[in-house]
């Protein structure tokens, strides 16, 4: 069976072609590819500097950890303590401004990233109790009545501060007079701060 003229040109048309779209850098395929988008940003990685976040650092240098994915991670911020302030005031300071830079929101870039933060806005802290140790903190909010996620935060970003004693601990209460609680943060708790509690243990008298 002779075939068919057109059919002999459909046939020659297809070398053809693919050495066209060779010889412009395009790679004849068969297989229809989608590769979908580029990913803007590496997630939980900011590699460039953000500029609104370096701004506001004009103080002490300090890290907090937010949260990005199921973990803790660990990002620069800065808080103002007064010149001439004593250490048992510099300490509540530096906690307060922890504080406070934790309940803000994540820059633009923060946010790009998957960083976000579950420590409300309002909480406050302040100095021992008159039973408490000298660094003990107390919180306007009681620890046992905050997420699981916000715990993790502070105790982390606390105990890796100068509102600790520099023992990888700090000793937290709430607004009553019920014993404040020593806690610790451990690699498994910035791993996964939902589903394990930072370790504790009740602290009485002034020890």
């Amino acid at each position: 069976m002779t075939m068919g003229r057109a059919a002999v040109r459909r046939l020659l048309a297809v070398p053809v072609l693919a050495g066209l779209l060779a010889g412009c850098g395009i790679r004849a395929t068969e297989v229809p590819t989608d590769f979908g988008p580029a990913p803007s940003r590496v997630r939980c990685s900011l590699a460039d500097p953000d500029v609104t976040t370096q701004a506001t650092r004009a103080g002490v240098p300090v890290q907090v950890f937010l949260l990005c994915g199921s973990s803790l991670v660990a990002v620069d911020r800065s808080v103002r303590v007064p010149n001439g302030a004593a250490d048992f005031e510099r300490r509540v300071l530096v906690a307060q401004g922890l504080l406070d830079q934790l309940a803000e929101s994540p820059s633009a870039a923060e946010k790009e990233a998957g960083y976000t933060t579950d420590v409300r806005g309002g909480m406050t802290v302040s100095g021992p109790g008159v039973r408490d140790p000298d660094d003990a903190l107390r919180l306007s909010t009681s620890p046992e009545n905050l997420t699981s996620y916000a715990l993790a935060q502070l105790v982390c970003t606390f105990s890796d501060s100068a509102a600790a004693e520099g023992d990888g601990s700090v000793i937290l209460g709430g607004p009553g007079t019920a014993p404040p609680h020593r806690y610790q943060c451990t690699d498994e708790v910035r791993s996964r701060p939902g589903s394990t509690q930072p370790p504790s243990s009740v602290v009485t008298g002034s020890g």
